[in-house]
C-alpha cells in the first residue's frame, strides 16, 4: 500500500469512528429529551460520514484507473468501519425519533391526566 493510500484509509476510519461518536452523543441527548442537541450531533455525524465516504469514493476511482492498488486487510478493515459506522447512524436517527414520539407521548399523557384531575 502507498502513502496515499494508508491515508485514504486512516481517513476511513477516522470518519468512520467519528461518525459513531457523534450518533451515539445524538442518542445521549435524546434519551434526557435534548432533541435539538440530537439533532446536530446527528447532523455532525452526517458530515463525518459525508467525509469518510468522499475518501472512499477517492479510492475506489484509484482501484479502477490503477490495477496496481492491491486491497490489503487494512484497506478492507477501513471500509468496514465506513460501512458499520453507517449502520449505526441510520439506527441512531430511527432512535432519536423514537424518544422524540415517546416526548409526543408523555406530553399528551400528561395533559389528558391533569384535565381528568
Amino acid at each position: 500500500m502507498d502513502i496515499h493510500t494508508e491515508e485514504a484509509v486512516v481517513k476511513l476510519i477516522l470518519h468512520g469512528g467519528n461518525t459513531r461518536k457523534e450518533a451515539y452523543a445524538a442518542i445521549t441527548a435524546a434519551e434526557k429529551y435534548n432533541f435539538e442537541e440530537a439533532t446536530s450531533h446527528l447532523q455532525n455525524a452526517e458530515v463525518q460520514f459525508l467525509e469518510g465516504h468522499a475518501w472512499q469514493t477517492k479510492l475506489v476511482s484509484r482501484r479502477s484507473a490503477d490495477s496496481d492498488i492491491t486491497p490489503s486487510f487494512l484497506l478492507v478493515h477501513g471500509q468496514d468501519h465506513l460501512m458499520t459506522a453507517q449502520a449505526e447512524l441510520n439506527l441512531a436517527k430511527q432512535i432519536v425519533r423514537q424518544y422524540e414520539r415517546q416526548s409526543e407521548l408523555e406530553a399528551r399523557i400528561a395533559k389528558l391526566e391533569q384535565t381528568n384531575n
